[in-house]
C-alpha cells in the first residue's frame, strides 16, 4: 500500500463493507491487530478460510475511503434466525479512527434488515485490552452466559 493512499485515510473517510475477490484477499490477509491483541481475534486468512466452509457465513471486508482497513465476519442464520457477529477487526495502523464503530453500524443496519432479526449477538475474551467496552459503546450488554471462555453479549433490534 502506497504512502500516499495511507496520509489520505483519516476519521472523515467514509466507511463502506465490500466483498473480498480475488483481487483483494491478500490485501484483507495481510491487515493485522497489534501484538497485545491477537488474543482477542484470530487471523483474516483463517477468518476467510472458515468462512468458506461455514454455510452461514457472511464476510466482508472495511474500507476507509478506497483504503482497506479491517475484516468482519457474521454468522447468518435466517433459518432460526439468528444473528452473530464472529469476527471484528481493524488494522493497527487505523484504530482509534472510528473505523470500527461505523462498520458496526453498517452491520447492525445490516442485520435489522434480515428475517426475523430481534437481536444481535456477539461474544468477547473478558480481560485487559477486551473489547468488551467497544461493544458496550455500540448498545450491546451481557447476557450472562459464556461460550468457550467468551462473555456472550445482545443488541435489542427491535
Amino acid at each position: 500500500m502506497s504512502e500516499e493512499k495511507q496520509a489520505a485515510v483519516n476519521p472523515e473517510s467514509d466507511v463502506t463493507l465490500r466483498e473480498i475477490t480475488g483481487d483483494t484477499v491478500r490485501t484483507i490477509c495481510d491487515l493485522k491487530v497489534s501484538e497485545s491483541q491477537k488474543g482477542f481475534v484470530a487471523p483474516n486468512a483463517v477468518s476467510i478460510a472458515q468462512a468458506y466452509f461455514a454455510k452461514t457465513a457472511w464476510f466482508r471486508a472495511i474500507y476507509a475511503d478506497d483504503t482497506p482497513v479491517g475484516f468482519l465476519m457474521l454468522d447468518k442464520n435466517t433459518e432460526k434466525p439468528e444473528y452473530f457477529l464472529w469476527r471484528l477487526m481493524i488494522d493497527e495502523r487505523y484504530q482509534r479512527m472510528g473505523f470500527g464503530y461505523m462498520a458496526m453500524e453498517l452491520l447492525i443496519e445490516y442485520v435489522r434488515s434480515l428475517p426475523g432479526a430481534a437481536e444481535f449477538l456477539t461474544s468477547c475474551v473478558p480481560g485487559d485490552g477486551s473489547p468488551e467496552r467497544f461493544y458496550n459503546k455500540l448498545g450491546f450488554t451481557r447476557t450472562g452466559e459464556m461460550d468457550g471462555g467468551e462473555v456472550v453479549m445482545r443488541l435489542p433490534l427491535k
